[in-house]
């Protein structure tokens, strides 16, 4: 029979005892797994945008400076770490049993990621209807690449978050949801880490070229 957390004490969540199997703990190692594989795509896609980031890729398109809002990208900024903070506060109110302070910062991350994610698919949009689609040059195609693959990140985490909602609501705080709440928040925190390296990489270091 699934434990339910929200009658235990919630430090005994965090804290179990020395001779007591941690499941959440090996659960989130595991997860930490994946993690480290998802970092080896983003690094390959960086490492492509940096090979093909140079007027012979532009095929007579516009580089990253002629392709970017670097205030959007500030904008986005500022969005997805607000969004990173309300999911650790929703963290925090899981860890002292309060599901409505739980459900209440799922929601507002949400909120925020898809503000983030309406935001960048409006950059993209506007900019293939100006002609300057992934197919019109190799520089474009590794732009397009590297933010997609990052807003489809975000797209998952989104659903994430719905599927959670459900899940608390059914179950409560057992020891599965809350396993998979905490490796939400490490994925979650992993996309507004890859963001703020898009950001520097793109969008400040090419907009100032």
């Amino acid at each position: 029979m699934a434990t339910n957390y929200a009658k235990a004490e919630p430090s005994a969540l965090w804290n179990p005892s020395a001779d007591e199997h941690d499941p959440i703990s090996a659960r989130t190692y595991g997860f930490w797994l994946y993690l480290l594989s998802d970092a080896l795509i983003f690094t390959s896609l960086f490492a492509s945008y940096a090979v093909l980031d140079n007027p012979s890729n532009a095929a007579g398109g516009p580089l990253a400076a002629g392709a970017i809002n670097v205030s959007h990208g500030l904008l986005q900024t500022f969005i997805i770490l607000a969004s990173v903070l309300a999911y650790s506060l929703a963290t925090v109110s899981m860890k002292n049993g309060n599901k409505a302070g739980l459900t209440l910062g799922i929601i507002l991350a949400m909120v925020l990621g898809g503000a983030f994610l309406y935001i960048s698919g409006a950059d993209l949009w506007a900019l293939a209807a100006q002609g300057n689609g992934p197919t019109r040059s190799a520089f474009l195609s590794i732009f397009f690449t590297l933010l997609l693959t990052h807003g489809l990140h975000i797209v998952i985490g989104l659903l994430w978050m719905v599927i959670m909602l459900v899940q608390i609501s059914v179950f409560g705080f057992t020891k599965d949801v809350v396993g998979r709440l905490l490796n939400l928040r490490l994925f979650w925190q992993f996309q507004a880490t890859i963001w703020v390296c898009v950001y520097f990489y793109v969008y400040l270091l090419g907009g100032a070229v």
